[in-house]
């Protein structure tokens, strides 16, 4: 199910800005700040001091409490250290800079709120991008977890410019920006300046979940929420907090569910042509019902009737949503439908599609490194 033509018009194809809202921002400092970090983070800090990443800070039992990106940064007074980018929207997670001092101990860091300093901006579209989003090559695990794999010889993926992060979560996501609170990035000069509603449109329709609204804190798991494949975990490094479950899920486990793009439409729009007027807003986390669709072929086995979908953010008819794999695949062959009910009792068809970037399994590949 590749992206459905109706929604190719709602993709910004110019140079593009926008800011990133309910964004909040943590200094840690110190000789140990590296050490500290990557005691907490599901990804290794880089060795190269000057490199950005993107990680998760995760529970005991392997479910995600933040989805973060970290930045390489240098304090005016010439300490070396990093900026903590999160949602800071409330959620069942601890407070960010609490939790972190629990861990701390006699670890020589420094922890500070400095949310007040900077605003997130988000900039894609530019020629500037295709110099380093070069094609993508993965690796693929029989549990279904796919990873990544970056050319040792190339830059560093996420790169190391003092404040421009490049977000490798997706193909065609371009940079994010910290920018001094109150001012405009250097690119709103050269870039059609976009709001926080297009922002969520372009991840939506690139398939990139982020924030309390798609990755639920203490729910959600960081490999049905994609963090695998946008790069965020390290099923090799060493201790860190929630490792013990994500590792073995890794080695010995079954993915079951994904976060994928959705199309909302007229549950009789069989042909998705256009999409629908007059939509109403619709909150998380209302529940996507997979349906059996009556065929020919009644020996054919039929998704679990059991579990449904979750609806995450959406925005003009799209959206992101927590998927059972097996009721997709029902889907795709026409076994079944998807649908959701919102508050005013109104049934809405739910279409799920692979982002143009997805991995392709091949066939043949049970696991090892494949290029895509």
């Amino acid at each position: 199910m590749p992206m459905p033509p109706v929604l190719r018009a709602l993709v910004r194809s110019t140079p593009t800005v926008a800011p990133v809202p309910h964004r909040a921002l943590v200094s840690i400092t110190g000789s140990q700040a590296a050490e500290f970090l990557n005691g907490l983070t599901a990804a290794s800090v880089p060795g190269h001091p000057h490199s950005h990443f993107y990680s998760a800070f995760l529970h005991a039992q392997g479910r995600v409490l933040h989805d973060i990106f970290i930045y390489s940064h240098t304090t005016s007074t010439g300490r070396s250290g990093y900026l903590i980018e999160y949602d800071a929207r409330p959620s069942e997670a601890p407070p960010m800079i609490p939790m972190l001092k629990r861990y701390v101990l006699r670890s020589k860091v420094k922890i500070q709120d400095v949310t007040e300093e900077y605003d997130v901006w988000a900039a894609w579209g530019s020629d500037k991008e295709k110099e380093w989003e070069t094609h993508r090559r993965w690796d693929f695990a029989r549990s279904g977890v796919i990873e990544p794999v970056w050319n040792r010889e190339d830059e560093w993926p996420w790169g190391s410019t003092p404040g421009v992060l490049r977000d490798r979560r997706a193909v065609g996501m371009g940079h994010r920006l910290l920018v001094r609170k109150g001012d405009r990035p250097q690119e709103a000069s050269t870039h059609d300046i976009a709001s926080v509603d297009d922002y969520l449109l372009h991840r939506i329709l690139l398939g990139v979940p982020e924030g309390v609204d798609d990755i639920p804190p203490m729910q959600a798991f960081p490999m049905d929420s994609n963090m695998d494949i946008m790069g965020g975990l390290d099923f090799r490094k060493g201790c860190y907090v929630g490792q013990e479950l994500t590792v073995r899920t890794y080695h010995t486990g079954q993915l079951r569910k994904r976060i994928l793009p959705i199309v909302i439409h007229n549950t009789s729009l069989a042909d998705m042509e256009k999409l629908p007027d007059g939509l109403p807003t619709l909150p998380p986390q209302l529940e996507i019902r997979p349906q059996a669709v009556q065929t020919g072929a009644d020996s054919a086995p039929r998704p679990r009737a059991r579990g449904t979908g979750r609806l995450l953010s959406s925005s003009r008819g799209v959206g992101l949503a927590l998927l059972r794999l097996e009721q997709v695949e029902a889907v795709e062959q026409g076994r079944a439908r998807f649908s959701l009910t919102n508050a005013d009792g109104q049934e809405w068809g739910v279409s799920p599609y692979w982002p143009d970037w997805w991995p392709q399994t091949p066939p043949e590949a049970e696991s090892g490194e494949v290029s895509h």
